[in-house]
């Protein structure tokens, strides 16, 4: 049997190779995680559902059956808002409170075919509509660096439990930020993929047009890379797929060659940038120089407030379809009075009374009133934008910015339920400027843990590469973040 430190000390490839070479088994490898998760979530609230007897179940029928592969027998987290059969699948609302999966989401598919033990799901904010896990139906989730301060969101509580060292690596999702976020302030690795390189859900909606991808957060790049592995598409699916045939994780540690580097070191609004994210940046340019990659400082071509107001469109028409799909599960007596009312009137009524957020009743108030017009004119803007920066990446392979403007915010900072909507717009536009482009081009961006902030919180560099280039941002984090990062250490 591993002990806390030698299970703490491994990413997850090193756990199935210790598996794999036959010093520790399934069973035992999620034994170490249970003990991490009883000592340790308590305090930060990562993991809001646990389901032991079906993981060992799987522990087990993995031992029996013999079966290997890169990442076999590893413990493993699930994001609340991907549906494990016969899980609560409540997205962190009240809304759902009381909705169970029926059928395994295709993300967790793919994690299940690959051999890891899934043995709990995540926290996440209301909905994934925010970048900190606080406003959520199982409270708020703490920084395993400084309980005081976010984790980020909306993969928040992957993101706690993987600093923590409860697992090596957890399942996170990103429609604006909610990988990198949540990496950048626990001190992981963050990669968002490409549009259409890894598994979607079966609709357009659950992608959000295609802004939302699925991946991991981890400690390790090689786990990053055997993660894209197994969830990469064979062929097209809802979108069109990255012509990459290699393999992630045999590739990620060659030479990238000599990139050509674009720093961003100012806010798209020309508002401040915090001195610990700006230190940050100015480390990581020098280790790429050192690497012997050019750097210049330039500003991107485009209209970031455009592009923001089509995403926000397109965003909150999906939610609006979320919401009214949820609506459907209720059987509150506030619906029942209501069944024979149009469908306007409808989701007027339950908008109040559901139990949502502040921000999440606006957000569906404003889909539910959008047209296809403005869902067309919204497509229109983004794929100009995407035009911009194919053209940009002609000039520039990558493009090297802070992840946030700020450090890890503190709890209560950023909250969705407030009822002042401009302070909390004017917060969340000051905080985060950086990530949500890259969602709407559908660009590959990854966050890296390089520096340590003056509060005790990491903070995360971003780098970002033209649309089917993951391979290329996995290679120069593999140059500047080589081993794996240690774990938290909780006061």
């Amino acid at each position: 049997m591993l002990t806390p430190q030698e299970y703490s000390l491994n990413d997850a490839v090193g756990l199935a190779d210790l598996r794999a070479s036959g010093d520790v088994s399934a069973v035992e490898l999620l034994h170490c995680a249970l003990s991490q998760a009883s000592r340790l979530n308590p305090s930060i609230n990562a993991i809001v559902v646990e389901r032991v007897e079906q993981a060992q179940q799987a522990a087990h029928a993995l031992d029996d059956a013999h079966h290997q592969g890169l990442l076999s027998g590893v413990p493993f987290l699930i994001k609340e808002v991907n549906a494990v059969a016969g899980w609560p699948h409540t997205r962190s609302t009240q809304l759902l409170k009381n909705q169970i999966a029926t059928a395994d989401s295709a993300v967790v598919r793919r994690y299940k075919q690959a051999g890891l033990v899934p043995f709990g799901s995540t926290n996440t904010p209301e909905l994934c509509l925010t970048i900190t896990t606080e406003f959520s139906l199982f409270g708020p989730c703490r920084n395993p660096h400084n309980l005081a301060h976010s984790t980020g969101g909306s993969s928040g509580g992957s993101a706690a439990a993987v600093a923590a060292g409860i697992v090596p690596a957890a399942d996170a999702s990103d429609g604006g930020g909610s990988i990198r976020i949540p990496a950048a302030n626990c001190g992981l690795l963050g990669l968002k993929p490409s549009r259409g390189l890894t598994v979607v859900e079966e609709d357009v909606g659950a992608a959000w047009s295609g802004m939302s991808v699925s991946h991991v957060v981890t400690r390790s790049v090689r786990d990053c890379a055997a993660f894209l592995d197994v969830l990469k598409l064979d062929k097209p699916d809802l979108f069109a797929r990255p012509d990459y045939r290699e393999s992630y994780f045999y590739t990620h540690t060659r030479s990238p060659g000599k990139l050509r580097i674009a720093l961003q070191r100012q806010h798209p609004a020309g508002l401040p940038v915090h001195a610990d994210c700006l230190a940050a940046l100015d480390n990581a340019a020098k280790q790429c120089a050192a690497a012997g990659h050019t750097l210049e400082e330039t500003t991107l071509p485009i209209d970031y407030g455009k592009v923001g107001a089509a995403m926000s469109v397109l965003i909150n028409i999906h939610v609006a379809q979320i919401i009214s799909a949820g609506l459907q599960h209720v059987t509150s007596q506030d619906l029942a009075t209501g069944k024979n009312r149009d469908s306007g009137q409808l989701a007027a009524m339950t908008l109040e009374s559901a139990g949502l957020s502040e921000s999440s009743r606006r957000m569906a108030a404003r889909g539910m009133q959008a047209s296809a017009a403005h869902y067309l004119a919204a497509l229109d803007t983004i794929k100009q934008a995407e035009r911009q920066m194919a053209a940009f990446h002609k000039q520039f392979d990558i493009v090297l910015s802070p992840v946030l403007a700020q450090p890890a915010a503190p709890l209560g900072w950023l909250d969705m339920n407030t009822s002042d909507v401009r302070e909390y717009a004017s917060r969340y536009a000051a905080y985060s400027p950086f990530t949500a482009l890259f969602n709407g081009t559908g660009q590959p961006s990854i966050s890296i843990p390089l520096f340590m902030s003056g509060s005790g919180v990491p903070i995360g560099v971003m780098a970002s590469a033209a649309w089917g280039q993951d391979h290329l941002l996995l290679q120069l984090a593999n140059q500047l973040l080589p081993g794996i990062v240690a774990t938290a250490t909780l006061a």
